[in-house]
């Protein structure tokens, strides 16, 4: 092991304090882990959420070797794929924390648990799945049909449907009573919904 620098030292007591405030925003499906690259024998110098069943005073991983033999090794890689002692996916991110004279004296690691998402996302799936053998609207009012006409108009005429003018709004019922949609049933409560006026206000732009 080599001697700690006063400097070494509160960079590691600095990046416990980071790692706790992770460990604790991300419970408990991330492993958030400092590491020591001084003394490879017992690097993890901290652990919070421990899902991989390492402590403190474990020694340094395999990309922590790395860092210390290259100094040129990527200060962070990210989301790259893992897995725990016992099989489970992981997916990790690692950030080296170089000292002054531009030496690898710490990592930063994060591990999380994607068992989880995984089996949510299996779920979600699940849930989200339709069969195609049946096709139905619930739109019973076809108020779809209506508002995508309504729509339409406005564009035309460089407008949206609330800034109508008076007489923009009177064309517009012509082209729907034209079109048969005031025969659908609550046409009118939808128009005025999606004009932005009151049912007895669209019913006088019919007349």
């Amino acid at each position: 092991m080599k001697k700690r620098t006063l400097e070494n030292q509160n960079l590691l007591e600095q990046l416990k304090q980071v790692a706790q405030g992770l460990g604790e925003t991300f419970a408990p499906f991330c492993e958030v882990v400092v590491h020591d690259l001084q003394d490879t024998e017992h690097a993890i110098y901290a652990i919070h959420n421990s899902i991989s069943g390492r402590q403190v005073g474990d020694p340094a991983t395999e990309l922590g070797l790395a860092r210390i033999a290259d100094p040129q090794y990527p200060e962070i890689i990210s989301n790259y794929a893992n897995h725990f002692p016992d099989g489970r996916q992981a997916k990790s991110t690692s950030i080296g924390i170089k000292d002054s004279e531009g030496r690898y004296v710490a990592a930063l690691c994060m591990n999380v648990d994607l068992t989880l998402f995984q089996s949510l996302q299996t779920a979600m799936g699940q849930f989200t799945s339709v069969e195609a053998r049946v096709s139905e609207n619930l739109d019973t009012g076809n108020a779809e049909t209506i508002r995508a006409r309504i729509d339409q108009f406005a564009a035309r005429v460089a407008s949206t449907p609330r800034s109508l003018k008076p007489e923009e709004k009177r064309a517009l019922f012509r082209e729907l009573k034209e079109s048969g949609c005031l025969e659908i049933r609550k046409s009118m409560e939808i128009i005025a919904q999606h004009i932005g006026v009151s049912r007895a206000a669209a019913y006088n732009y019919v007349k």
